[in-house]
């Protein structure tokens, strides 16, 4: 599994994402916040607080949502 090392908030509802394989770039989320968990990330003020789960291995913010680095590192990689 490709886990997620590090995340960076780069502005509005882009990240900057490395992976364990040294894969790192870009992502936007903005079309993925829908429904209940994923909703009040909309606020770029909450969106803004993500950080690395390290158990997880994967990004998470504080009300507890999450993405699976599978996911992520298949949007990094469709962009890179």
């Amino acid at each position: 599994m490709n886990a997620v090392t590090s995340v960076r908030h780069v502005s509005g509802f882009r990240l900057w994402l490395r992976f364990s394989v040294g894969t790192e770039g870009e992502i936007d989320l903005s079309d993925e916040l829908r429904g209940p968990v994923f909703e009040p990330l909309a606020e770029p003020a909450v969106f803004a607080q993500v950080s690395v789960n390290p158990e997880l291995r994967t990004i998470t913010w504080p009300n507890g949502a999450d993405f699976a680095p599978e996911f992520l590192y298949a949007r990094v990689r469709a962009v890179v």
